[in-house]
This record gives structure tokens, sequence and C-alpha cells, in this order.
């Protein structure tokens, strides 16, 4: 018994030491009154010699009991301090970039929820060799062991249900991260994923985007007529690398008034914060990764050219004005209150930071550019996925990047058997969306909500992830 006793008193105190120094005991900027949770920042180790910075903050009701949630952001590029900070976390950055306040619908009232910076290169995440060349096959091994690492630290919640939720590029880094966890024959007790407006599948992704496009009057008869004329047979359109020259003109058209005539693509319904930005990192990172294809190139930088071909296209392209439009436009959020918080010399020693890691940023240049693409679809790991978890898939119904139709579409195209018919869900007396269910998945939409859910409709993702963490219909 004395012997028992004894290990069990060191299994504890190496488990604490384990994260101990990780602690976030001096957040600059705190709100007075702010809940007595605790949080810690650190490193986890990937592969190599990369380091993962994580955040993690514990469950403002029952730490012990309630589930485990990863918040992994996209780009790929793009930081989950981001979603932290002016998405779900519990605490959110005033305009002044030094004051935070309390986000009333943070997700770790009912969570222990773990923001994961990947891969190495986004945000304080790092390798010391300087080798943050990636794919999608590595950056899912580089997560799972990260996420080991993180269970080898908080030993204590390997007991706890575990769930993957992201959003945008989390689309692959999701299911691509959970078929490691599937065959890794770990003790991690994942049990479901949820994936807000994601990138699923490159092809129907901008195919939807044609159709949203028409369906919300980007674009008006004509140019869906030619569409319809030249990319349409039986029915069946191929907007997405056609080969025949008039669809490839009418598609430029329809690109020209979706993403090039200054909407607020995130949220077509919203203004552009500040006006209409220029060559947005985050803006174009994600049409990179939602068309990469269609432009060829995977970077950026080739925009610029891409804008300069198709304007030359077609006399029916510059009859509508947009002969000088750049490409790039637009991004409409804005993340200078984030970015000036994380770069203060105090908020990055209250998380750990050490002084040779590279400033913070909302995306990096360095990782999009390096970064090799290798899933143009993730329905054959969805597909083994369900088979053993439950997921959502959820997107705000006024983005056009990452559309909801494109998404109601892969989960069509998964054959699940239907439990319920589409219908609509509430929030109080209000509805909230849509959704539609089936064996092991729900699709769901937010009315009114763009690309980014728990920015722009928070009581409502709020609403959506806890009664998805409670095994609940919406």
């Amino acid at each position: 018994m004395l012997y028992r006793i004894l290990t069990s008193f060191l299994l504890a105190a190496s488990c604490f030491a384990a994260y101990a120094p990780d602690e976030v005991t001096n957040l600059p900027g705190i709100p007075s009154g702010a809940p007595p949770f605790k949080q810690y920042s650190g490193y986890l180790n990937a592969t190599g010699d990369k380091l993962f910075h994580y955040w993690f903050v514990e469950s403002q009701s029952n730490p012990s009991v309630d589930p485990v949630v990863l918040w992994l952001n996209g780009g790929p590029g793009c930081s989950s301090l981001d979603g932290y900070l002016s998405e779900l976390g519990p605490f959110h950055v005033n305009n002044d970039g030094a004051t935070l306040y309390l986000n009333d619908y943070s997700w770790n009232k009912q969570a222990n929820v773990i923001f994961l910076e990947s891969p190495a290169g986004v945000g304080f995440s790092y390798s010391p060799s300087g080798d943050i060349k990636t794919d999608d096959d590595q950056v899912a091994d580089d997560n799972f062991q990260a996420l080991q690492n993180f269970f080898v630290k908080f030993p204590e919640y390997l007991n706890n249900t575990f769930y993957l939720t992201g959003e945008s590029y989390g689309g692959i880094y999701i299911p691509t991260l959970a078929l490691k966890i599937m065959k890794g024959n770990t003790s991690i007790k994942l049990e479901g994923f949820a994936i807000g407006n994601g990138l699923l599948n490159v092809t129907s992704n901008y195919d939807s985007a044609i159709y949203f496009g028409y369906y919300h009057a980007l674009f008006d008869q004509d140019v869906w007529n030619d569409l319809q004329t030249y990319c349409c047979e039986n029915g069946v359109c191929q907007f997405f690398q056609p080969t025949d020259q008039q669809c490839k003109d009418a598609c430029d058209i329809a690109e020209s008034f979706i993403y090039r005539s200054g909407i607020n693509t995130y949220n077509i319904y919203q203004d552009c914060a500040g006006g209409i930005p220029t060559q947005s990192k985050r803006y174009q990172f994600d049409l990179w990764s939602a068309l990469g294809i269609h432009y060829k190139t995977p970077h950026p930088k080739h925009f610029e050219k891409a804008q300069t071909n198709s304007s030359l296209r077609s006399t029916h392209y510059a009859s509508h004005g947009f002969m000088t439009s750049k490409v790039g436009d637009p991004e409409c959020s804005d993340s200078t209150a984030v970015t000036t918080y994380l770069g203060r010399a105090d908020v990055r020693l209250a998380l750990h930071i050490p002084a040779s890691v590279q400033p913070w940023e909302v995306c990096s240049d360095a990782v999009n550019g390096n970064y090799t693409m290798q899933y143009q679809s993730v329905k054959p790991l969805i597909e083994s996925m369900l088979t053993k978890y439950r997921g959502l898939f959820y997107n705000g119904d006024a983005d056009i990047v990452c559309n909801f139709l494109g998404a109601q579409w892969f989960v069509k195209d998964l054959h699940q058997a239907e439990k319920t018919s589409r219908r609509p869900w509430k929030v109080g007396t209000q509805v909230a969306g849509f959704a539609h269910e089936f064996l092991n998945v729900t699709a769901a939409t937010v009315k009114g909500s763009g690309h980014l859910v728990p920015m722009w409709k928070p009581a409502e993702a709020y609403h959506m992830i806890t009664q998805f963490l409670n095994n609940q219909p919406l």
C-alpha cells in the first residue's frame, strides 16, 4: 500500500513538473473579475526539431470531466491564436491592442480548449534549424506528435473525451490528423470532429462558388447564360479547369465579380473593415487553397499574373469595368489589435515565448510559400472517420470562399443514412440556421455568418458546439 501511495505521489509530482512552467499566471491586460480558470502556454515537440506553440485553457465548468477540444485555424500558414483572441477564446483583444475583454461565448465555458499553432513558422511555432518546408501529410505527422506530447504534459486529460475542431484549411488538417489518431493505437479518446467553412474538395469548392455567385446576385443573367451554354451539358456543369475557351472566358467574368469586384467574400453582406484592402495575406492564402489548382501555381504571387491574363481574354469582361481591379481584394477583416497585443514584450514573456522566436503575425508568407497541398478531396478520409467518429460540418451561409453549398454537396456525397430531414435550428426564439442530420454526420448552416463563425455569430457557434459535444441535435 505504501509503495502504491509513493508511486502515485511521484507520478503526480512528475506530471505537475511537466506543465507547471507553462502556466500563465499574469496575462497582461486581463479584465477585472475574470473567471478563475487555469491556462498554459508553451511548446510541444513535433517531429524532428520542430516546436509547436500551444495555448491551453481549462474549462470554466468542470475541467476534470469536460471534453478536451483542439482548435486549428487554416491558411495554410495562419495562426490559431487569432482563433483564441478574436473568435472562440475566453479573452478577446480590445482595439487598443493593450487590454482584453471577456468573451461571453467562449468555448471553454464547457470544454478544455487547446489552441495549436501549426505548422512550424506559424505564429510562435518554429524550427531551430529553420526548416519550414512542409505538406499536408507532414503537418499531420507533426500535429499528431505534438498532440501526443500534450497528453504527456497533461496525462490527467487522457480520460476525457477529445474532439478536433477548426475552420477553413482545417478541412484538410483535421481529417489527416484524425486518421493518424485512428490508426495510431493511442489512448486518446477521440469522439468526433467539427469543421467550420472547411476546404473539403477543391473542385466542388470552386464549382459551388460560381453557383453561389449567381444565386446571390453577384453577376447577372447574361453571364449565367454564357456559363450554362459553354460549361454545361445535360444539366452537368464543369466550371473548374474547363477545356473550352469560351467556358474559360465566362468563368473569368464570374470570377471577376466574385473575387475582384471589392465585396467582402468572407461575408458578402458585411462591409470591408477600413475599406477595400489589397493583397491581404489571409485572403491570398485562403484563395490559393480554395482555388489553387485553377490558378496552377501554388503561391499567392501568381494571382497577379492570373489577373493580367484574364483581363485580356474577353471584351465582355472589359465591358463590366474590371480591367484595373486588383487581385487579392478583399480580405476585409482587421488583425491589427491582435498583432499589436502579441507583439508586446510583456505578453511574449507571460506566454513563455523565447526572445529568439520570430514576431507573431496572423499569417506567414514563408510557411504558405513553402507549403505543398496534397489533398484535392478529403472524402476517403472522412468516410473512414465516420465509421468510428461523429462529425459536424457547419458553414456561415454568407461566406463564398468555402461556401455552404460545396459543403452540402460534400456531405450528400458521403451517402450516409438520413436521420432527420433539413430543418431550421434555433437559439432562443430565433432561427439560427438550417441543419440536415445523417447517421454519423450533420451539415448545418449559420444564418448571416461569414467564414469565421465564432467571430461573427458567437452565440450561435457556442450553442452549436455545446450541442455537438453533448451529442444532442441542433
